[in-house]
């Protein structure tokens, strides 16, 4: 992609701020709003910006973007995903959700379903499912992070190994074109692993942004899930590794 000089310092000032504004750069650029979301979208396409509601967000790399702009990152596409994966849940399953914006989309499909059992590490997905008098909610303890709600660390992991879950269901931060599941915080990696181990069934929830960024430190192989739920094609080789693997990819577009 070749970037026009408004686009270059655009990324610039996202390289310095971290974030920038769609109201800000047409103020500061004398442009119209429509001109800057253009340019967004395109630094977007190109992988070097991440849309977020209002403007963009500077594409992670061994740090990950904030909460709040995770979460308002490709909405509807969760949503899709969330709906389809909840579908396939059945009543009366014992379920683990783990931290992520994409899992409390799924936890919001929930609330209608009947005799659940969820256990999560997510204070957001347990707040979520609190509406839901069918469903009995079980944390798992840990060292609480407050830039999330999640809770992670040792006790965490040892909670979790004291159940069998019928389905998982765990998000990521990434995804690699090796079909490696990646996070940045490598306390949760080690809960997102004992999550796979104690689950008779995992599924992936997982947007089409995390194939466009890298995260430093590996939960494990996209063969050790039995279903991913995603809004777009797989890209490379990964659609025929995942028939090698018989992990089954549900396009929700």
């Amino acid at each position: 992609m070749s970037l026009s000089f408004r686009q270059s310092d655009i990324l610039e000032i996202a390289s310095s701020e971290g974030r920038v504004t769609v109201d800000g750069l047409a103020e500061r650029f004398g442009v119209t709003v429509q001109t800057i979301r253009r340019d967004l979208t395109e630094l977007a396409d190109a992988g070097k910006l991440d849309r977020v509601h209002g403007g963009a967000v500077l594409r992670s790399g061994v740090s990950n973007i904030g909460y709040e702009d995770r979460r308002a990152l490709n909405a509807d596409a969760k949503i899709r995903i969330a709906q389809a994966c909840a579908a396939d849940i059945p009543d009366g399953a014992s379920i683990f959700l783990n931290i992520g914006t994409s899992t409390e989309a799924v936890a919001k499909q929930l609330l209608n379903h009947k005799n659940l059992m969820v256990v999560t590490n997510n204070i957001n997905v347990a707040n979520i499912l609190i509406e839901n008098p069918d469903c009995e909610i079980v944390m798992a303890g840990g060292v609480l992070r407050r830039t999330d709600g999640g809770l992670i660390g040792n006790l965490t992991v040892s909670t979790i190994r004291q159940f069998k879950f019928d389905l998982a269901v765990i998000g990521c931060s990434a995804l690699d074109t090796d079909g490696d599941l990646l996070d940045f915080d490598f306390q949760e990696v080690q809960v997102s692993k004992s999550i796979i181990e104690q689950a008779r069934c995992t599924s992936l929830v997982a947007d089409h942004s995390k194939f466009q960024r890298s995260a430093p430190a590996r939960i494990g192989s996209m063969a050790e899930i039995d279903t991913v739920y995603t809004d777009a094609p797989l890209p490379g080789n990964l659609p025929h590794h995942c028939r090698e693997w018989q992990t089954n990819v549900i396009i929700c577009d």
